[in-house]
């Protein structure tokens, strides 16, 4: 039997390598330095212009941890159908509790403003407390599949869980594995776990040649060292510098 190689691309230019490859799939990010947030329509709508394979698109409104607020989960369900109206072919996403549970609530909903399109429940399933249990969730919530490394760094190091996942599921639902997956690793984890499907990213750097005017000008910044951290606005502050620039 085939194994399905699921790359995840967040440009045209990579959609379209990762199936000249021989990729079967596409996972389509946005924010890959954050660990994937949703793309923009009018990524959606180009990638699925350019490829002939299923396009999965990701459905996380921010970087920073997986525990969403009611607000957020209203914006991944307007992603959803916004993403299934673009003609997505499935959606990735992830909910979790403060304490390290899936959150199943949330979750469903999510499924429901997915209808018909299969739903993959993201790397943030590595997070949860008891990853038997977070699997029993996922089958009972009506998600299509998992990604994991198997709660570990890489899939290569978590090897050994994936397999009494893939166990576990037994068919009810598809373990992918993926999490720093390497062309030299790939044969053991599809050999020592029986997985059907493997998630990657098979990068290169990139550059276009430009000489800037400025070289002291930095518009990246590092990102929090704190996985579950992003940045928001602050009220008191914009309120400090309204104040100050009318002064």
């Amino acid at each position: 039997m085939t194994i399905l190689v699921e790359a995840c691309v967040d440009s045209v230019a990579s959609a379209l390598a990762a199936e000249r490859g021989g990729a079967a799939r596409v996972e389509l990010c946005d924010g890959l330095f954050d660990g994937g947030t949703t793309p923009s329509a009018g990524m959606i709508s180009a990638v699925k212009a350019a490829v002939r394979i299923p396009v999965f698109v990701l459905v996380r409104p921010r970087g920073g941890g997986f525990v969403y607020r009611d607000e957020e989960i209203g914006v991944m369900r307007l992603d959803i159908e916004a993403a299934r109206m673009l003609g997505a072919d499935g959606v990735v996403v992830g909910t979790l509790t403060g304490d390290a549970r899936v959150d199943a609530e949330p979750l469903r909903a999510l499924v429901d403003a997915a209808r018909d399109l299969p739903v993959t429940f993201h790397r943030a399933f590595d997070l949860a407390r008891d990853l038997d249990q977070a699997l029993e969730t996922l089958m009972q919530s009506g998600v299509s599949r998992v990604l994991t490394s198997g709660g570990a760094a890489t899939a290569l190091e978590g090897v050994s869980a994936i397999a009494s996942l893939a166990g576990r599921a037994a068919g009810q639902i598809a373990v992918m594995a993926g999490g720093g997956l390497r062309e030299e690793h790939v044969q053991e984890i599809v050999h020592r776990t029986g997985v059907r499907e493997v998630h990657v990213r098979g990068t290169r750097t990139a550059s276009q040649p430009l000489q800037p005017a400025r070289e002291q000008v930095r518009l990246r910044k590092p990102l929090p060292a704190d996985e579950s951290a992003w940045e928001e606005t602050d009220e008191r502050r914009i309120r400090e510098f309204v104040r100050l620039a009318n002064g």
